[in-house]
């Protein structure tokens, strides 16, 4: 990742609410609409999860969060990076401190939900270990909707 900071945030920041708006942009291009799904930015906060920001030059460029939903999972959410800053890494940084953050918190396995028109995104995923699991959740019987889980380190 090229310099930059990653922190905890709150994902009712506006900071992270304008990235979650730019977002949903891209969800509206690639999908035909917003992601609907149910979102507490309460369960992002510790101990129940996690939310992360990453910044460069004192700009936000990505950001993502985890939330337990018990039975020792945790769901990744609302990974983002802004298109100028893709391709530098803050992905797989932030991927990898959730991750580690997930696993301190007592968290066994991370799952995550993203889509057929994300191929970047599941490239990535399948590259840092997760396989395809079992659709879940809001989005369960989507037909582009593709879920996938890993075991974290404990």
């Amino acid at each position: 990742m090229q310099a930059g900071t990653v922190a905890v945030a709150r994902l009712d920041d506006p900071v992270v609410l304008g990235l979650v708006e730019l977002l949903q942009a891209e969800y509206v291009v690639r999908y035909g609409g917003r992601d609907d799904a149910p979102i507490d930015a309460a369960e992002f906060a510790p101990p129940r999860g996690l939310f992360l920001l990453a910044t460069a030059g004192g700009e936000p460029v990505a950001m993502g969060g985890w939330r337990a939903l018990g039975d020792g999972r945790a769901e990744l959410k609302r990974m983002f990076v802004v298109e100028a800053a893709r391709g530098r890494g803050y992905a797989r940084t932030l991927l990898a401190e959730l991750e580690r953050t997930a696993a301190a918190a007592g968290i066994d396995r991370m799952v995550l939900e993203t889509g057929t028109e994300q191929p970047e995104a599941m490239a990535l995923y399948a590259s840092a270990g997760y396989d395809p699991i079992a659709g879940f959740g809001h989005y369960a019987d989507a037909p582009r909707s593709r879920a996938f889980g890993k075991r974290l380190a404990s």
